[in-house]
């Protein structure tokens, strides 16, 4: 039985606990990138980063943003990286999620080339949003 909430951590406040059938995914984009063994016990690396946006039908909306990295070669060590803002209805959502974006690659460590993804699934995510008609 899959559970019906979720738990969304935020930048700088308590993480907020939604139930997920109130909270459309308004937009989203992904990206994972996977170094598995293919021949016996060889050391693996696996790094995945997202980008999502939720809307509850009173036009709140959460951006949240996770990173993670998990290896287990010798020597090196995982990181997981989570930031969001929760948004009142009619909140800017394209910056929320440019400002999200940047936050998370700025926690990664120096010169790390992971940054980047952050900054191209930011503006995948933007172009995930429901046009707006003009």
């Amino acid at each position: 039985m899959a559970n019906e909430y979720l738990t969304i951590t935020l930048t700088g406040k308590p993480p907020v606990k939604i139930k997920k059938d109130d909270w459309e995914i308004l937009a989203q984009a992904s990206e994972n990138d996977r170094h598995g063994a293919q021949i016996g016990n060889q050391p693996n690396r696996e790094t995945d980063w997202n980008i999502k946006v939720r809307q509850h039908a009173d036009g709140r909306a959460i951006v949240y943003a996770t990173y993670s990295y998990d290896t287990a070669f010798q020597g090196e060590s995982g990181l997981g990286l989570r930031g969001g803002e929760l948004l009142d209805a009619g909140a800017d959502i394209p910056a929320a999620i440019e400002r999200v974006a940047d936050i998370i690659a700025a926690r990664l460590p120096d010169g790390d080339r992971d940054a980047g993804v952050f900054a191209r699934l930011a503006q995948e995510c933007i172009a995930d949003l429901p046009a707006v008609e003009i």
